[in-house]
């Protein structure tokens, strides 16, 4: 498994490599616990899922619903804030400062 990018984002064309956490089984779709994608001005957070699906398309199955919307169950969470809580839900803007994780559904009792 490649290491994990540490410290601040660097500089790449046009953009940032932001460090995005995928937790429980979502892990395995991305090949890790974490991915770094890059970010750019006007990202937002359905953006960002759309492009996580795009280069992981098996993540789509696990992410979104049978007509192409986040997943009830699925937390995109922004700095620890469920995205579609957030004031501009899934369409807030993205800055590259932000903490994104990524939680599948979870069950138990």
């Amino acid at each position: 498994m490649p290491p994990c990018h540490r410290g601040p984002p660097e500089p790449i064309l046009g953009g940032v490599l932001v460090n995005v956490r995928f937790h429980a089984t979502l892990r395995q779709a991305v090949g890790g616990r974490h991915v770094e994608v890059e970010w750019s001005d006007g990202l937002t957070v359905w953006g960002f899922v759309t492009q996580m699906v795009e280069r992981y398309p098996s993540l789509g199955r696990q992410l979104l619903d049978t007509e192409g919307k986040l997943a009830r169950h699925v937390h995109v969470m922004v700095n620890g804030r469920d995205a579609p809580y957030l004031e501009q839900g899934m369409e807030t803007a993205l800055s590259a400062s932000d903490a994104i994780d990524v939680f599948p559904p979870v069950g138990g009792g």
